[in-house]
Formats: C-alpha cells, sequence, structure tokens
C-alpha cells in the first residue's frame, strides 16, 4: 500500500516538473507582458517643459513625473542619466481652454425649445521625441493631444487638477503604446 501512495507522488512530481518546464519554454518564446522592449535595458526620460502660450505651472513637473513613473513602474527597463538605451524627451506645446457646446446635453424646455449645455473644453498637446539606440528604426518624433469637457458654470480652479491628471494620462497612455506596445 505504501508503494502505491509513493508511486502517485512520484507522477504529481514528475507532471509538476514537465508543468514548470512547458511554461520555462512559453515563457522564453513569448513575453506575457506583451512589450516589444526584449533588448533595451535602461531609459532616460528627461523633463518636459511647459512651453504653451498658456502656462499651468505645475503641469510640467506632473506630466514628467507622471510619464516618468509609467515608464519604470510597467517596464523592466531601468533609469539612467548616461548612455541610455532608450531615450524619453519633448515639450508641452499647448495648454488652452476654449469654450464649446455639447449637443448631447441638450434638454427640452417647456415651450418646446431646445437649451443646449454650455462647455468648456481643456486640450493638452505634447511633442515627443522617442530615440531607441538599439532599434533605431523604432525610433520617433510625434505629436500627441487630448481633451476633456467640463461645464462653464463651474471655475477652472475646481476641477483643473481632475481634468489635467484625465487628460495628461490618456496622453501618457498613447505614448506608452506606441513605445511598449508596437502593436
Amino acid at each position: 500500500m505504501n508503494f502505491n501512495i509513493k508511486n502517485i507522488s512520484l507522477k504529481q512530481s514528475l507532471l509538476t516538473g514537465m508543468l514548470f518546464a512547458l511554461l520555462g519554454v512559453l515563457n522564453s518564446c513569448y513575453s506575457f507582458t506583451g512589450s516589444s522592449l526584449t533588448d533595451e535595458k535602461t531609459v532616460q526620460i528627461n523633463e518636459f517643459p511647459n512651453n504653451a502660450p498658456l502656462v499651468n505651472p505645475a503641469l510640467s513637473q506632473q506630466f514628467s513625473t507622471a510619464i516618468q513613473n509609467r515608464f519604470l513602474q510597467r517596464t523592466t527597463l531601468k533609469g539612467t542619466k548616461e548612455n541610455p538605451d532608450i531615450l524619453i524627451e519633448g515639450e508641452i506645446t499647448d495648454y488652452s481652454i476654449t469654450p464649446t457646446t455639447i449637443s448631447s446635453n441638450t434638454q427640452t424646455n417647456p415651450s418646446g425649445g431646445v437649451i443646449q449645455q454650455a462647455q468648456n473644453k481643456l486640450t493638452i498637446t505634447v511633442k515627443v521625441h522617442y530615440e531607441n539606440k538599439i532599434h533605431p528604426d523604432a525610433s520617433f518624433d510625434r505629436t500627441y493631444s487630448d481633451e476633456a469637457a467640463f461645464n462653464s458654470d463651474v471655475s477652472l480652479s475646481q476641477i483643473e487638477d481632475q481634468q489635467v491628471k484625465l487628460v495628461t494620462d490618456r496622453i501618457i497612455n498613447k505614448i506608452f503604446n506606441d513605445i511598449v506596445a508596437n502593436w
């Protein structure tokens, strides 16, 4: 009876070992992170100065820190200041608030007329220079822009922090996907 128990344990150990070996082989063939950055080890992300006509004084630091955190936390890249495999730099070229009207927020008043909700739109535009020294053909210079609308009856100072975070997160997602995902 002891022999059967040992035999089952031996089979389970062999099966577990084969499963780990198979996972090791699959992991070497396919990156589960989906990253196209396979040979690159280091990254340098310079500060993005705010050169927009309308300047939000905190935007440059917030954007620069957020993009650095995204790459250092979601990739295996290590930050460096000397001879990086990847260089990411750029500038904030537009920060604007413009009035707009969104027709999906319409209401019908009692007299039958249509009332449109007045809104403002925050737009941020960023120019990015991406240089990949390991794979130079992947390097690019691109402009990214995104926007968020908010009710015009709310002052900008009340919602600016959350709207800026929303827009910069979207822009950083686009940059990150273009560099890391390479779909």
